[in-house]
């Protein structure tokens, strides 16, 4: 498996599996937006054998890393496909002297937040009526060396 910065020759894809993900998916505008007008912004694509089969976004703002979305498709789930997406944004936000990692997530996604727990992250607030379909969301943070 490799990662490697997302391109917009990989939004068909993306796009599939963000309507197979989530109840909300972004669309292909969306990241097009970030890829090209975000400057706080990097995604980047899990490959294996050249098929896209994961992504991490991430938001660089101050001193902090903010992760917008982590995905692993439905194949390759439980195969440590979103473990290693983890790593890498935990990696690149140490080398960028980050003091911490923040992230929202669902409160019915007991999946993600068991591996966000894994990784040090800790549930710091509930965000009321975060998601469109008005689930509560839970702020989760990991503090880094900085």
């Amino acid at each position: 498996m490799s990662i490697r910065e997302m391109k917009v020759d990989d939004l068909k894809r993306i796009v599939e599996l963000e309507k197979d993900l989530f109840l909300s998916p972004w669309n292909e505008e969306d990241f097009i937006h970030e890829l090209k007008e975000n400057p706080m912004a990097g995604y980047y694509i899990l490959e294996k054998e050249n098929q896209i089969i994961g992504y991490i976004g991430l938001w660089f703002l101050g001193d902090q890393c903010q992760i917008t979305t982590i995905a692993t498709d439905r194949h390759f789930q439980g195969q440590g496909c979103a473990s290693r997406l983890m790593e890498y944004a935990l990696e690149k936000s140490e080398e960028l002297h980050y003091q911490n990692v923040n992230l929202e997530v669902r409160v019915s996604n007991v999946k993600a937040i068991a591996l966000y727990q894994k990784f040090g992250f800790k549930n710091v607030a509930v965000r009321k009526r975060y998601y469109s379909n008005g689930e509560d969301a839970y702020l989760m943070i990991k503090e880094l060396e900085g």
